[in-house]
């Protein structure tokens, strides 16, 4: 089993710390993982995304060109990766932030709409991880007790206040049936 992710959208978003997240769990789960972030000139606002890969066998090179799994926070990042995504795979939409729906049949489009969860629920700025977590639900990989631990691994000393607002991000994510 390989998931390739690309996630993308623009900076300060918290796309580089969702695919922490993501590859941390995956190590904890015993996976081989990548992780390889890309971002613009300007760290807050510029585009920025980042390229995961997590499987069961060794990862021969951390580039993801066609992702099978593409989260995306903004429609130039739907604009430009909708069509790299691998035929079968899943595109998941924060539709709070992009109103276009998917153009491609051969792929599962999911809408989430993800900032307005975030701001109805006290999060603002954790759209990140209730995709994330929709995402995971959405694998069948949403695992209380790994979820909790690969989020003590990325949740900075400096701030462990932010450890319960990321798991309840997480959890609404993973509960979203829209």
């Amino acid at each position: 089993m390989t998931h390739s992710y690309l996630i993308a959208g623009f900076g300060g978003q918290g796309l580089l710390f969702a695919g922490k997240f993501l590859v941390n769990k995956g190590m904890m789960e015993g996976k081989e993982v990548s992780w390889l972030p890309s971002y613009g000139p300007e760290m807050r606002g510029g585009t920025a995304n980042c390229s995961v890969i997590i499987s069961d066998d060794p990862v021969g090179s951390p580039i993801v060109d066609h992702p099978n799994i593409l989260m995306v926070m903004n429609l130039p990042s739907l604009d430009k990766y909708e069509n790299a995504v691998q035929k079968g795979g899943m595109i998941v939409v924060d539709s709070s932030l992009i109103e276009r729906k998917v153009v491609r049949d051969d792929v599962k489009a999911i809408y989430v709409p993800a900032t307005q969860m975030a701001d109805d629920n006290g999060l603002k700025g954790l759209a990140n991880m209730i995709l994330a977590g929709r995402i995971l639900k959405e694998l069948g990989e949403f695992n209380d007790e790994q979820v909790e631990a690969a989020l003590k691994k990325v949740v900075s000393v400096k701030h462990p206040d932010m450890y319960d607002f990321n798991l309840t991000a997480l959890k609404l994510g993973a509960a979203y049936e829209g």
